[in-house]
């Protein structure tokens, strides 16, 4: 009966709010600090039990689960890397290996990494986790307006990846009209959407783009003749890089809300209706440490970029504890307007820590060039960077495309993003024009950013 009350509670709650969860994401930070130590542990001790691989990995650190008795005794357990997650694919049960925690009969989903990053990493989640999945995604999609009365079109091919399929089945759950997109090639989807006067879908930046390109060229205006009011992106940093939001926004619209998560990890942060510059970590389901690249130190102030080290807190198929994600995210100092308590990070994910490198002695992160060239809408909307070495000097060649009835403005327009570049990165480029529509289009992970050094 107590149960039911505060079921009970939640829900005439939420029914009155802006909140999917009006407790957890409410909640003081002390509560948040509390309620995830208690989960931390719990989660711990079930790996420690359960996965032979997390056994091993907390004997040959000394830890058992019984030391974790304070919030700053997490920093004791010892990080996983992506490389784990593929050695222990070698192992039974096949094909993930022995990072199980559940029996193999007990999985019922398969995913992969899209492996762009090396070999792609095997993931198993159990209904439970599926669940957990979607709840997650729950939290997403209600913080970004999507509610009962949307039509939302997932114009993705449903696949061996993680990509949107959470976003399907949360979008089902909160009650909206759900289409699926699967099978119909790019023509079809506008088509449809148009059809069926859809209100938001979900997709990579460069697809949100690039089928507002392909709408244009049927003669279909996306910001006029459909009726999209929200996109939902995730994939890419692109959603984060406040130019290419606007091309977006511009281009339907519509508002364009971004969101960050991982196969291994989960759906773990999200942008809301305020679109407060960065995104709020989920700290009911996920915790979230900051480290500085070089020592490891724990950072907590705002403002200072580090890596990423995460923990899915409920995910019991295949655990994520202290998962060293290399991205490069920075805590803000806002709050936001929306009343949420949950932290937020600046910019969402402004880098790897493994993708950030050195070029003439300056260190560049690949954002920074979508930013410039997003800035300036003579410009398509896809480029590419290729980075070389001429015997001991670096180069780097960027290729972009410049819009039709531009071509009589391709001196100034250069000279304006030479100049830009240079501010923004304080780098030099031999800068290649190529007709419009003749650089890679990608319906998922982009890769425009190419550093070819390490195979020279």
């Amino acid at each position: 009966n107590a149960l039911s009350k505060i079921i009970g509670q939640v829900i005439m709650l939420k029914n009155k709010s802006i909140y999917w969860n009006p407790v957890l994401e409410t909640l003081s930070h002390e509560k948040l600090q509390a309620l995830q130590l208690k989960k931390f542990r719990r989660i711990v001790e079930w790996a420690y039990n359960n996965s032979p691989f997390y056994n091993r990995h907390y004997k040959e650190a000394g830890l058992e689960p019984g030391d974790i008795k304070r919030f700053e005794d997490i920093r004791k357990v010892p990080k996983i890397e992506k490389g784990m997650f593929r050695d222990v694919q070698k192992n039974e049960p096949f094909p993930y290996g022995d990072m199980l925690a559940v029996p193999r009969e007990k999985i019922a989903i398969f995913r992969q990494t899209s492996g762009t990053t090396g070999a792609p990493v095997y993931q198993a989640d159990t209904w439970q986790d599926w669940e957990w999945w979607a709840e997650s995604w729950c939290y997403i999609l209600y913080a970004q307006g999507y509610r009962d009365t949307d039509r939302v079109f997932i114009p993705f091919g449903y696949n061996i990846f993680v990509a949107f399929w959470a976003m399907h089945y949360a979008s089902e759950k909160l009650g909206c009209e759900t289409v699926p997109g699967g099978v119909l090639d790019t023509e079809a989807r506008i088509l449809k959407m148009k059809e069926l006067k859809c209100t938001a879908f979900g997709a990579t930046p460069t697809y949100v783009l690039g089928l507002a390109d392909r709408a244009r060229k049927m003669n279909i205006d996306p910001a006029k003749d459909l009726y999209i009011r929200r996109i939902t992106v995730a994939g890419e940093p692109g959603g984060s890089i406040p130019t290419t939001k606007k091309r977006m926004e511009d281009a339907w619209g519509a508002k364009v809300y971004d969101h960050i998560g991982a196969t291994e990890i989960g759906a773990w942060s999200y942008e809301c209706t305020e679109q407060p510059g960065g995104q709020h970590v989920n700290e009911g389901l996920f915790l979230v440490e900051i480290e500085d690249v070089e020592t490891g130190e724990l950072i907590t102030e705002s403002g200072k970029r580090g890596k990423m080290v995460i923990t899915a807190l409920d995910r019991v198929g295949k655990p994520c504890i202290r998962f060293d994600s290399k991205d490069v995210i920075l805590w803000s100092s806002k709050e936001c307007d929306c009343g949420r308590t949950f932290r937020m990070i600046e910019g969402g994910v402004v880098g790897r820590a493994d993708d950030i490198t050195k070029v003439k002695g300056v260190l560049l992160a690949p954002t920074a060039i979508e930013e410039v060239v997003r800035s300036i809408p003579e410009l398509g909307d896809e480029y590419e960077v290729n980075v070389t070495k001429e015997g001991d000097l670096d180069e780097i060649a960027l290729k972009i495309e410049i819009r039709e009835g531009k071509a009589g403005e391709q001196e100034a327009i250069l000279a304006r993003l030479k100049d830009q570049l240079r501010v923004k990165t304080n780098l030099g480029y031999k800068i290649s024009v190529h007709p419009l529509g003749t650089l890679p289009r990608y319906e998922v992970k982009a890769k425009r950013f190419k550093d070819l050094r390490k195979h020279e």
